[in-house]
């Protein structure tokens, strides 16, 4: 029997954190993991293949949405023939998890999968803007059995009774820990073995993402960095995420914004398909659109293209 973790969180929560330092909590197990992205350029896969577990990715929209449940359900088959300890699921931060026990518990795909629950990563500083702007972030907390708020030590103390007055008044019966840098106590853990619910015998209701924007930049490689951040300070306030890994002025840098919060740490070089791609990632109702071509006005030459 392999015992399943699924770990939620919206954009930018810190999941990839958490889950490197979650795997060293099972020293002595065999660990599967599927990390799972939006879109079909795979940043957090490749920053998670220096842990050394198995890793697949499944890219390209949500493992719970109509158009990846069947690739969810061929990649969670072929990870249970290998007959791991633990898998551990990193969904999208977009994805709607709603029907995920209802997915798992369906015991004729999977009598070999111990469903133990989900576990959500909450951004302090972040919470309260998305929980008003995406629908997906209350349905995250909907089907939570722990909640992790992380990035505390970004917030003052008012601020984390505020996102905990909220979470509580969403769910009131959930456990939440403080915690900085996706530290993970192993005691955070025992109520997804004490609180297992059977999943309900309606149908499975395979809904779809949020309805968000998404926009692809490809980046000049002789940009220089600092002229990067300018132009992506522009549009950030009026993003969820921006992500991705570019190669400029023959440096490798890991690009990471969240809210207002510009992130360019160096790396190791990437495989060509990943090159000077970022992801742009915002909903309906943000005036991204605006911002993109203000900012394209001010700063011509760092963009080569956009889709």
């Amino acid at each position: 029997m392999s015992r399943l973790y699924l770990i939620t969180g919206f954009l930018g929560a810190g999941k990839t954190t958490f889950l490197k330092k979650m795997l060293r909590i099972f020293p002595d197990k065999k660990i599967h993991v599927i990390v799972n992205e939006f879109g079909k350029e795979g940043v957090d896969g490749e920053l998670l293949r220096e842990t050394g577990a198995a890793l697949d990715e499944i890219n390209n929209g949500s493992i719970f949405c109509s158009c990846r449940l069947d690739k969810f359900e061929e990649v969670l088959t072929a990870s249970l023939n290998q007959k791991p300890d633990i898998i551990i699921v990193e969904a999208s931060g977009l994805s709607d998890p709603t029907n995920v026990k209802k997915i798992l518990n369906r015991t004729e795909k999977f009598p070999n999968v111990e469903y133990m629950g989900s576990i959500c990563l909450v951004d302090a500083k972040q919470f309260l803007k998305v929980y008003e702007t995406a629908t997906v972030v209350k349905k995250q907390l909907n089907v939570s059995d722990v909640i992790l708020l992380n990035k505390t030590d970004m917030v003052s103390k008012e601020q984390i009774c505020d996102v905990c007055a909220k979470i509580h008044a969403h769910r009131p019966d959930i456990p939440i820990h403080e915690t900085t840098y996706g530290d993970l106590k192993p005691e955070w853990l025992d109520p997804l073995c004490e609180n297992k619910e059977e999943a309900a015998e309606a149908d499975i209701l395979q809904s779809a993402d949020i309805t968000l924007r998404k926009y692809l930049l490809s980046i000049n490689e002789n940009t220089d960095l600092q002229t990067l951040e300018n132009f992506l300070k522009m549009i950030m306030d009026d993003t969820f995420r921006i992500k991705g890994f570019v190669c400029i002025q023959k440096e490798w840098y890991l690009i990471n914004c969240v809210g207002n919060l510009f992130e360019a740490e160096k790396c190791s070089e990437k495989s060509q398909e990943q090159k000077n791609l970022l992801v742009v990632l915002s909903g309906y109702g943000l005036p991204v659109k605006k911002a993109l071509k203000k900012a394209m006005e001010w700063y011509p030459d760092v963009v080569e293209s956009m889709e």
